[in-house]
């Protein structure tokens, strides 16, 4: 399993890439695609629609469940991933690349201490 150090991890499995022009990029981790198994479904926030922080705001569903997708933090959502329609499986395959899931303008520069690094995030899973 995967968990690159340059990003940001929420206790709910979601991961956050600050990008050069201080938008985020959010994704599910690949401990959580690995558990949830084959992805047949994706739904993705609305462009333009404003998240509060942990808000519930997608849906990825597997063969075996359907998981909601939970803001990391509080924006506006400015992209996302509509390759995802078709091939919703890449998260499984490439969860931080091709299987991001949107892109947001946060609403705050700083990022919320409830965001962990890699090694904080693989010690709080490292039992499951």
């Amino acid at each position: 399993m995967q968990f690159p150090d340059d990003l940001l991890y929420t206790a709910s499995h979601e991961w956050v890439r600050r990008e050069a022009d201080g938008t985020v990029t959010v994704g599910i981790s690949d401990l959580a695609q690995d558990s949830l198994g084959e992805l047949v479904y994706v739904e993705l926030p609305a462009v333009g629609r404003s998240l509060a922080a942990t808000e519930s705001c997608a849906v990825v569903e597997s063969t075996k469940a359907a998981s909601d997708v939970y803001a990391p933090l509080a924006g506006e959502v400015i992209a996302v991933n509509t390759a995802l329609s078709a091939a919703p499986q890449s998260v499984n395959s490439s969860p931080y690349a091709e299987g991001w899931l949107f892109r947001m303008r946060p609403a705050d520069s700083a990022m919320p201490a409830s965001l962990m690094t890699s090694a904080r995030y693989q010690a709080d899973h490292a039992q499951h």
